[in-house]
């Protein structure tokens, strides 16, 4: 993977512990394990005893600078391998399987970023030796952040969605790394976007919204991944598991000014509303939008939706339905014409009772379904959560491994 030009660790890696001579086969030619090149065996460095190690046994990796993300490989020229284990110091044992033939171990996944590692081995006849390395530290490290938060309950609409902090070119080894598992085997699919903020971004979601019940886990198995050119490597795994609620869903009609939740199939409730003036910016989006966040009691400023000076207000019951500012929430100064025109700035507003109600009722996660003529156009997929506003075929294209 490419990278940019490793700088060396300060530290060095853990010593070498004393030599073993290895039992039976590889014991007749005094094999003994080094950290040292894959390639052919030729000279080496001569060791404190005045003999040059034998390079019979090869680990790919070697020195206090080698380059991370490649796998660990360990070699045994004759003879068989019999246990072999890779050990990051302050973390834990890198997986591995043994070849058929006995002679090579690979680790599972890669060797991260500013780490010094332990290898042991034994060979069939008992015989044991152990050696150690050190990768380059990372000049440049990717973060990310993960959506919904650990532990929590949201609505069936709710995507997992990864943002990240630098760009990531190599999107077919990031998304590789992100492993979804479900409690009853619900298929999805990631797809890349461009956030709101401009930043990289990949969500995953089901065909149609989630079952009730269904618990997700994602294991971002990252460390060690490099983002590409100009993002740097990821230098830690990252892991969220959440659980899906009622089948909640909030229908509002933009051009009948009424809004509705349904739970489970049946309506429960019906407000009149007032949503955004149509035929400019202040009209509202049509589409699925995914309820984000419920912030309470908030300001809102016209000029931080490029709206000019139309309003400077504290707004009770704001519930969040895009990045770009629309909002549910409660707007007493419409009262007059609930239920019957849209005159609002791009929100959809209601009663402070009806906006009280539905912030009780409604949850992270939860669709908003708007339909109607009197929109400014469909929520996109990066403003919020639009991906519901693609169909299954074209997002599944968005995925990196298609």
């Amino acid at each position: 993977m490419s990278s940019a030009r490793p700088r060396i660790r300060r530290s060095a890696p853990a010593g070498r512990s004393s030599r073993f001579a290895l039992t039976g086969f590889a014991a007749l030619l005094a094999t003994a394990l080094t950290a040292c090149s894959g390639g052919a065996s030729g000279s080496a460095a001569v060791s404190g005893d005045g003999k040059a190690p034998d390079t019979g046994i090869t680990v790919n990796l070697r020195g206090e600078a080698a380059a991370p993300g490649e796998p660990v490989k360990v070699k045994l020229a004759r003879g068989n391998l019999k246990a072999v284990s890779v050990t990051a110091e302050g973390g834990g044992p890198l997986a591995g399987r043994i070849s058929a033939d006995g002679r090579t171990w690979t680790s599972d996944r890669v060797a991260a970023p500013g780490t010094a590692y332990t290898v042991e081995a034994t060979d069939a006849g008992g015989g044991s030796d152990r050696a150690s390395f050190a990768t380059a530290e990372a000049e440049k490290v990717n973060k990310l952040l993960l959506a919904p938060g650990r532990d929590t309950t949201v609505g069936i609409a709710q995507p997992l969605s990864v943002v990240f902090d630098h760009p990531v070119k190599d999107k077919a080894a990031v998304e590789r790394a992100l492993k979804v598992s479900t409690s009853n085997e619900t298929e999805g699919s990631w797809g890349w976007l461009k956030d709101y903020s401009g930043k990289d971004r990949v969500d995953w979601r089901p065909e149609e919204y989630w079952k009730p019940g269904t618990k997700v886990t994602l294991d971002a198995q990252l460390n060690g991944v490099d983002s590409g050119a100009d993002g740097g490597w990821f230098v830690r795994d990252y892991a969220t598991a959440f659980t899906i609620g009622a089948a909640q869903v909030v229908k509002v009609d933009l051009d009948g000014h009424r809004l509705a939740l349904h739970r489970d199939g049946k309506q429960v409730m019906d407000i009149p509303m007032s949503a955004g003036t149509p035929g400019g910016e202040k009209a509202s989006w049509r589409g699925t939008a995914v309820l984000m966040s419920k912030e309470g009691t908030i300001n809102m400023r016209s000029e931080t939706v490029g709206l000019g000076d139309a309003y400077d207000k504290m707004v009770d019951y704001s519930m969040r339905l895009t990045w770009s500012g629309m909002y549910a929430h409660a707007a007493p100064w419409n009262a007059g014409v609930f239920g019957r025109a849209n005159r609002s700035s791009g929100c959809v507003g209601m009663s402070d009772a009806d906006a009280a109600a539905l912030y009780g009722q409604v949850r992270v996660g939860d669709p908003f379904e708007m339909t109607g003529a009197e929109a400014k156009g469909t929520v996109a997929e990066g403003n919020g959560y639009g991906a519901w506003n693609v169909s299954w075929a074209d997002w599944q294209a968005k995925s990196a491994l298609k």
